[in-house]
């Protein structure tokens, strides 16, 4: 059970809260602090079988439709397994909840609670963020909290322009990816942002909202702005040449891939320029 429920939690996609854990750290000067590391224990496993658990949960019925889902991208659970997910998820998360209740300041905990809510009404009724227009795409600016809430958490202010930079760049790349899964959804009836924009406009709402993460991201590190820029502009260029469902399921290996290499280029810059004392 313990290798399903890691299936569940679709590992190939923990370099979005494991990532931002440690870049919130480095960004704040340090290569490693103990004081975050309860914080990045919890974006593993536990904080992944969340968000995605409840998603699987409640999306039975589209996932059992959707050929992605089984393998990498997703898992495709029966009904038997929600019992055992539910419990994964709560004894996964409810013990660093009750740490983080116990050791961390109201700001901090105040972004945490905001981080996991929102992810669990992208999913669960009766919110269903993923359902909404716009709201599905815009709620996926709490994939960079972790930039917030982990400088609040050891009492540093956090880079602005970094956060605000991410959360625009997961706005895009939530509707970006939303675009292979329109027929499914319009048969389901979700009215999701790719889904009532149509493959085509969600490509241009995709490419403002990376143009705009560029030009946070330019504020801190211009070597990270332009690989965002070079990634995102192909994949949006590649897209727009043929804007239908199938050419973004083509496209999406390289969508994932998109922040290990940006992420990559912001560590090692970050990194180097704390070995060199340049930073911060």
């Amino acid at each position: 059970m313990l290798t399903r429920l890691i299936h569940i939690s679709r590992p190939v996609l923990w370099v979005n809260t494991i990532g931002t854990t440690v870049i919130a750290m480095w960004l704040m000067g340090d290569l490693w602090r103990w004081d975050v590391f309860p914080l990045l224990l919890w974006v593993t496993l536990p904080f992944n079988l969340l968000i995605y658990g409840v998603n699987d949960i409640f999306d039975q019925a589209t996932d059992a439709q959707n050929t992605r889902k089984g393998g990498l991208e997703g898992a495709r659970i029966l009904g038997s397994e929600v019992r055992p997910i539910v419990i994964g998820v709560l004894l996964t998360n409810v013990p660093f909840v009750a740490y983080f209740l116990l050791t961390l300041p109201p700001a901090a905990l105040a972004w945490i609670t905001a981080y996991a809510l929102i992810f669990v009404f992208y999913s669960a009724p009766p919110l269903r963020f993923k359902a909404r227009r716009y709201v599905d795409s815009l709620s996926n600016a709490a994939y960079a909290f972790p930039l917030v809430f982990v400088s609040l958490a050891v009492g540093e202010r956090p880079i602005w322009s970094a956060a605000i930079g991410l959360m625009a760049w997961s706005v895009a790349k939530h509707t970006y990816d939303a675009v292979q899964d329109i027929d499914e959804d319009r048969a389901a009836r979700i009215r999701t942002t790719a889904v009532h924009l149509g493959a085509r406009g969600a490509t241009v709402w995709s490419a403002i909202w990376w143009a705009l993460s560029t030009v946070g991201f330019a504020l801190i590190s211009w070597p990270v702005a332009l690989v965002n820029l070079l990634i995102a502009g192909w994949l949006v260029m590649s897209l727009g040449r043929d804007p239908i469902p199938a050419t973004a399921r083509r496209l999406y290996r390289y969508s994932i891939v998109f922040p290990y290499v940006a992420g990559s280029v912001a560590g090692a810059q970050v990194v180097a320029a704390i070995l060199l004392g340049t930073y911060p």
